[in-house]
């Protein structure tokens, strides 16, 4: 251990640099206690503060720009592959579509302190047409605030900071299998609070097939676009689907029969919003709402051009 912390006072700048440039790319690894310690240490003199401050921004600004560019020519597509590598919840998604919607670019200052927030918005705001200048503007405005917050806590408690340190020194490689111990806690955290966020929306979808079977037999099955207001400005919702933006159930899904089929459709990776929904619109008495397994690629895939399968009246029938 004691290697470990002359390794960091020689090279604590490219070791700086290396973490938040992992952690910001999207991988599990806590890079925040690694500016709190490289902050206390900056107090001793073995690293100018300001020198750790600017690879730390260059780092963040590095990811930041990959997946603004990312979001800028891949869209929504970008996205999903993000949820599906990431260990946190896929509702972060949709809940930064949102919160981007309301807020604009300006979000991208308090991004980083916001776990799972931080990854998806910068390819968001590509996806949403922000500009150039405008991104890095706020980007940079974001990664000075959440590195520097970082820098100052170590700074000010560089005294206690520094006293852990001498303790791990002591404990030789005993310190190194705690260090590696807790991180695989924390990988672990994550990856059951994913788990059990999957768990809690399981349940029975229906396939495409079996909606056109629906349709041959009769039923004439409601479509319900569970969707953020964002993801509806970037691909159309299918016409005569009704728009459930969140919260309880609308007036228009209220007055609809509980015997009907009820088909909900999302965008996000698994139908994670859809099954949510669907299970909302369950316990409300509408038993035979289901998600529908793929969600809009998986019509679009189906249907393409052809979406007036679903009659447009499809609200006003109930």
């Amino acid at each position: 251990m004691a290697n470990l912390i002359l390794l960091l006072q020689e090279y604590g700048v490219l070791i700086v640099f290396a973490i938040v440039l992992i952690e910001q790319i999207g991988m599990p690894i806590p890079a925040f206690p690694v500016l709190i310690v490289a902050g206390a240490m900056s107090v001793d003199g073995d690293t100018p503060w300001y020198a750790i401050l600017a690879v730390a921004m260059l780092a963040c600004l590095i990811s930041d720009t990959f997946w603004f560019r990312a979001g800028r020519y891949y869209g929504k597509r970008i996205l999903k592959l993000l949820c599906k590598i990431s260990l946190s919840p896929d509702y972060c998604v949709s809940q930064t579509e949102d919160n981007f919607t309301r807020w604009g670019a300006k979000v991208l200052i308090v991004a980083k302190f916001i776990p799972g927030f931080n990854i998806i918005a910068p390819p968001l705001a590509g996806a949403m047409g922000t500009r150039g200048r405008t991104f890095v503007g706020f980007a940079m405005m974001g990664s000075c605030l959440w590195a520097g917050t970082g820098i100052a806590i170590g700074a000010f408690f560089h005294t206690s900071v520094d006293q852990v340190l001498d303790i791990l020194s002591t404990m030789g490689t005993t310190a190194l299998i705690v260090l590696l111990v807790l991180l695989a806690l924390f990988v672990t955290f994550k990856y059951v609070e994913r788990k059990r966020f999957h768990q809690s929306v399981e349940i029975e979808r229906i396939t495409i097939d079996d909606f056109k079977d629906l349709m041959e037999q009769g039923n004439e099955p409601v479509l319900i676009d569970a969707r953020s207001v964002t993801a509806q400005m970037l691909d159309p919702a299918v016409p005569g689907a009704l728009l459930f933006n969140g919260g309880e159930p609308t007036p228009d899904i209220i007055a609809l029969d509980k015997g009907r089929h009820i088909i909900v459709y999302c965008s996000c990776p698994n139908d994670v919003t859809a099954a949510h929904v669907a299970k909302g619109l369950i316990s409300h008495g509408y038993h035979r709402a289901r998600p529908l397994h793929g969600g809009l690629d998986a019509w679009n895939a189906a249907f393409g051009n052809q979406r007036e399968t679903v009659p447009e009246d499809n609200a006003a029938s109930a």
